[in-house]
């Protein structure tokens, strides 16, 4: 198995709304500094994550190309999936050993439509989305499952807030003060905002990576599992899928010092840390996470960019970024990064 590291990590200044940028502007100043971060001009292979139902046009990640540039032609994939994944596929393609750099993102505009609608067409439609359950209403059915004390909740969402207003990157959102429920048991509050946004991450191999930065972030253990589409055929208020990737990917092997959790609501927070067996001296999202800014698509990649920036920047030497996808967490991917 070939070592590789992530070299570099960069993000939008996300917004609530949409400020006229096409996807390819909104992209190109990530791809730019990555690029200006680790010196390389051109990447073995890129790997995209995004959804054509967010841009409401099909095959829109091939406009998004333009980011990139026409000339020279690149070697090129994309997964209509969040850019955790396309990260993960970039990480096999290094692999192969015929390359040793590769240049990930992912990017999404939620400010476009309705979320809430478009989400729910990732449902069975035959048997689930005829239901009208969307995506609230299914994570209400979760929180409601896992019976959660809500003072616990309440400090999930503040401490989110509070670690999103030091974040240059994530919104400025104020402290939560009201009780207005969104979908029972869930308040206004417990949602992630709507976000509008993008991420890269440039991996290299052990060799190159060495030449790039002093102090890589190197990919101990990457793994992705997921669980049946139907909800009645898993115990929400658990999360198998997140456990066994946890295990695959080795986070029990030694101290986690930071965990970026892909948890969109502060109940998919305390089920996470069942599920990776996080103890209490692990820092959760110290950078607001989703609940501070949750650009659609992006969200996932940007998990495991600040779970590695943290030790690209020397504050932590082993760190976890997880990212996940489905209904009701039914799809999780974890990456193990030590310096």
């Amino acid at each position: 198995m070939r070592e590789v590291a992530i070299v570099a990590f960069a993000q939008t200044v996300h917004t609530d709304h949409d400020t006229g940028l096409t996807e390819p502007e909104l992209i190109l100043p990530v791809i730019s500094e990555v690029k200006e971060r680790t010196g390389l001009t051109r990447f073995g292979f890129t790997c995209s994550g995004s959804c054509d139902y967010l841009a409401g046009a099909p095959f829109s990640f091939v406009s998004a190309l333009d980011a990139l540039g026409a000339w020279p032609p690149v070697s090129e994939s994309h997964v209509e999936m969040d850019g955790a994944w396309a990260l993960y596929e970039a990480w096999v393609r290094l692999q192969h050993g015929d390359i040793d750099s590769a240049l990930v993102y992912g990017f999404g505009k939620s400010s476009l439509g309705d979320l809430r609608t478009i989400m729910t067409l990732q449902l069975d439609p035959y048997y689930l989305e005829p239901l009208g359950l969307d995506q609230l209403s299914l994570a209400a059915l979760q929180a409601n499952a896992l019976d959660a004390d809500r003072k616990q909740l309440d400090e999930i969402v503040r401490r989110s807030r509070a670690d999103g207003r030091s974040n240059p990157y994530a919104l400025d959102l104020p402290e939560p003060d009201g009780e207005e429920v969104a979908v029972e048991p869930l308040r206004k509050t417990d949602v992630p905002p709507v976000t509008d946004g993008a991420a890269a991450i440039v991996l290299a191999t052990a060799e190159l990576a060495g030449r790039l930065t002093s102090r890589p972030a190197f990919v101990k253990g990457i793994a992705h599992r997921i669980e049946p589409h139907y909800l009645g055929m898993r115990d929400l208020a658990r999360s198998a899928s997140a456990a066994d990737a946890a295990r695959a990917a080795g986070v029990g092997k030694g101290p986690v010092e930071v965990a970026e959790l892909h948890a969109q609501f502060p109940h998919e927070e305390l089920i996470l840390r069942e599920a990776l067996e996080l103890g209490g001296d692990t820092l959760i999202n110290p950078s607001g996470g989703p609940l501070a800014a949750n650009p659609v698509m992006a969200t996932g990649l940007i998990r495991i960019g600040e779970a590695a920036r943290r030790i690209l920047d020397g504050g932590a030497s082993r760190t976890v970024g997880h990212a996940a996808g489905g209904p009701c967490l039914q799809h999780n991917l974890v990456t193990v990064l030590e310096a």
